[in-house]
């Protein structure tokens, strides 16, 4: 039987212009809870099985380069990368202008962001849940490439796969947190059940990115939750019962 390939979810080369790709939780080498192909150096996965399948998910998307990847925090921490590492910076998202290198983000609901200044030949990675929405990490992003050369209007920001509002409930002081910082948030909550609200991440995320000057914004509207098969989910697995959770990775190289 051949080796499965993991399922890439590009926005166009046309729109990027660069190498990319969202990618999900199939063709990989893990098994059980984290079937198939979980990124995740911080889950309980076997580290081989592990190291397989982010080598997988590289050559897929951008073959030859170096992954690198973040201990991510829920932060608006952006480091500057011009060679590999080998200790994970503390941070939420990367920006480049070297070539080889895969700026790569994990997620489980959270929202990956991939940007692109094809013409400066700058390109940016940034994780964001709702602390990095709130603290504006897109637009940390942003300033971060501009200072490698990108025009903010230039600039081409991807929001990949997570959860979505109908599967992300939260409470009334959720809500306020975000209000209170720009009244304009409001839109982003729409009434649940009792006194609960659903939050649009995907739409606060590209809030910010225009906010920020982005000149084009693709959200690909794909929630993490609603689908087991395709997408790993922390919010699915708590609900569940679960010990763990796999994590997706999404990428960009020049």
């Amino acid at each position: 039987m051949p080796t499965p390939m993991p399922e890439i979810l590009p926005v166009t080369a046309a729109a990027i212009g660069v190498r990319h790709g969202f990618l999900g939780r199939q063709g990989g080498v893990s098994g059980g809870i984290f079937a198939s192909l979980n990124v995740g150096l911080g889950s309980s996965d076997d580290p081989a099985a592990v190291a397989e399948n982010r080598r997988r998910a590289v050559a897929a998307v951008a073959p030859g380069a170096a992954l690198l990847t973040l201990h991510q925090v829920h932060s608006a921490k952006v480091v500057t990368v011009t060679a590999p590492f080998a200790d994970r910076p503390h941070a939420d998202a990367m920006v480049t202008a070297t070539p080889g290198l895969a700026l790569g983000i994990l997620t489980a609901d959270c929202a990956p962001i991939l940007l692109a200044d094809g013409d400066a030949g700058v390109i940016g990675a940034a994780h964001s849940g709702w602390k990095g929405a709130l603290a504006d990490i897109p637009a940390a992003t942003v300033a971060a490439m501009v200072a490698l050369g990108a025009r903010p209007d230039r600039i081409v920001a991807a929001i990949g796969p997570c959860i979505a509002r109908a599967s992300y409930e939260v409470d009334s002081g959720f809500r306020e947190r975000f209000t209170t910082a720009d009244p304009e948030h409001d839109a982003f909550f729409t009434r649940g059940r009792g006194d609960r609200w659903q939050c649009d991440l995907e739409g606060l995320v590209a809030r910010r990115l225009a906010n920020a000057g982005v000149g084009r914004v693709v959200a690909l509207g794909i929630d993490t939750y609603a689908d087991a098969d395709r997408w790993f989910s922390y919010r699915r697995t708590t609900h569940a019962g679960e010990p763990d959770y796999g994590r997706q990775l999404s990428l960009i190289a020049l």
